[in-house]
């Protein structure tokens, strides 16, 4: 079940991404935006994600997981939790423990990795069009 609301999310991002682009003539234009944790977890109330630098990431997706990728330069931490409610600051997450450490990823900018003593774990940008 959880596979599929996933799916379904991806899917739906996927759509408002292509919708969002608009072509006139040679111009293209492409809006692209944030979506708040509260929209995140609106979909999926198991959602494991974290916010940083405005926007939220989102880990356990199937095709992210999958990917190799090499851990860069830390970037952040996690510093506080909130567990209670979908109103999310930077370097927040919801099931991350404090002092998780947040790095880029050399092969994508629009994931992150993040290392605690669990492990470590990919988490990707959600974002619309």
């Amino acid at each position: 079940m959880v596979n599929k609301k996933r799916y379904l999310l991806i899917t739906a991002l996927a759509l408002l991404i292509i919708t969002g682009c608009s072509a006139k003539g040679d111009e293209v234009t492409e809006v692209i935006g944030e979506i708040d944790a509260e929209e995140v977890l609106g979909l999926d109330p198991d959602a494991d994600i974290f916010q940083f630098e405005g926007v939220i990431y989102q880990t356990n997706i199937d095709w992210v997981d999958k990917l190799a990728l090499t851990k860069d330069v830390q970037i952040g931490e996690i510093k506080t939790i909130n567990d209670a409610n979908t109103d999310f600051n930077d370097e927040m997450a919801n099931k991350l423990k404090v002092g998780s450490k947040i790095f880029s990823a050399k092969e994508r900018k629009d994931i992150l990795i993040v290392e605690n003593d669990s492990g470590l774990f990919h988490y990707l940008a959600i974002v619309e069009g």
